[in-house]
Order: C-alpha cells, then structure tokens, then sequence
C-alpha cells in the first residue's frame, strides 16, 4: 500500500494546498460554536468523499484493473491525471487573469459562514465538495490509482480513507488545536487566516499551475505508454 500512497501523493497534496477549505473552516472556528461548526463541515466534507468512494470505488477498482497493462499505468489513472492537470492549469490562467475560481464559494456565501448552524455547515461542506469539479478529479484519480493496484478489497478500502484523512489533514488539525488550546489557536487561526486571505490568489496560482504541469505531464506519460 504504500507505493499506492506515494503515488496518491501529488493528489494528497493538491488538496491540502487548496486555500479556500482552509479559510472556509479558520472562518468557521472564529465563529460562535466554531468547533461544532467546523467539525461540521469537515464532517460534511467527508461525507461526500466517502459517498463517493463508495459508488464510484466498485466500478474504479475493475475498470483500471481491466485496463491497465503488464506493469504499466492504467489508461483511466492517465486520463483522468491528464484531466485534472487541464482543470488546475485552466483555474491558475484564470486566477492570473483576475477571473472567479467556480471552485471557489461566492463572497456572500463567506460572509455569512459564521451564521451557519452546525446542521448547514455539515450540508454546506457536503454541497461544496459535491459540486467542485477539481475535487470530483482527485476524488477519482485517487480512487483509479487505487484500482490499479494489486491491493485487496479491504487494504484498497484502508488506501482510500488514508487518502482522505491526508487530503484534509490541516482542517483536522485546525479543529484538534481548537480543541486542545482554544486561546492559542484563536490567535493561531485568526492570524493564518488573515495571511491566507491576502495572499491566496498568489498561492491558488502557483500550486495550481506546478501541479497542473506536474498532472498534464504524468497523464500524458501514461497514455503514450499504453499505446
């Protein structure tokens, strides 16, 4: 499993470097109830991802398995790691030219996080994820590399929830440093929000445009192999 995990790891990465989620659930933890909230939405998060994990594991697992060739990677895995590759490099010429991130939460939806009951932000965090077509492609990027492994049901099982706890490894943390000390974290939290509010366009650029030619390159290399 652990080759699995390293080559999951670009993905792993790609969604921990994602400013919104983290903004999303600092904004969260300085609210009233902050905790509830958070825990909430990242509940919501994970939620979705595991949904699905579970419709899509199935038809992934025998897909790339049928697919994939003596030793090489599978045609799905390429594809979709060419797809995603093309999504992060259209969101990075987007952000650089000023353009809106459809990933990204509209303003108003910001504003009015901290008024969210903990029921909606689990709803809220459930939608979003639903509805990013980024997340959608690493979701099943992961789930094809898993697929074209040799793991069994079960370890293939374990590699998908590993990979999910690491894609939102920081929003745990987030929440357990809120939790174990409330006063540090709130002074933590407020200032990272802050320099993630300010700099997040530059941040969304750079991972977005490295990772999009690190996919692009790693999908195409797929495909000519398979051919």
């Amino acid at each position: 499993m652990g080759s699995v995990l390293i080559e999951m790891l670009p993905l792993i990465l790609g969604a921990i470097f994602a400013p919104a989620w983290v903004i999303i659930v600092f904004l969260l933890l300085g609210s009233p109830q902050g905790i509830a909230k958070a825990g909430a939405f990242v509940g919501g998060m994970t939620f979705t991802r595991l949904l699905q994990g579970l419709i899509f594991g199935a038809i992934m697992l025998a897909s790339a398995s049928n697919d994939k060739s003596d030793g090489g990677p599978s045609p799905v895995v390429s594809t979709l790691l060419l797809v995603v590759g093309i999504l992060l490099l259209t969101t990075g010429v987007r952000k650089a030219l000023k353009e809106e991130d459809l990933d990204a939460p509209p303003p108003k939806w910001m504003e009015s996080l901290g008024e969210l009951p903990p029921l909606k932000a689990f709803g809220f965090g459930a939608l979003l994820v639903g509805i990013a077509p980024k997340l959608w492609v690493f979701t099943l990027s992961a789930l094809a590399i898993i697929g074209s492994s040799d793991l069994t049901l079960t370890t293939a099982a374990i590699a998908f929830l590993l990979y999910i706890v690491l894609a939102q490894i920081v929003l745990f943390a987030a929440i357990l440093i809120s939790i174990i000390a409330p006063q540090a974290a709130s002074q933590i939290l407020q200032r990272a929000n802050d320099l993630l509010a300010q700099h997040s366009r530059i941040i969304t650029i750079a991972v977005t445009v490295i990772f999009g030619f690190y996919f692009m390159w790693d999908g195409i290399k797929g495909l000519l192999a398979a051919t």
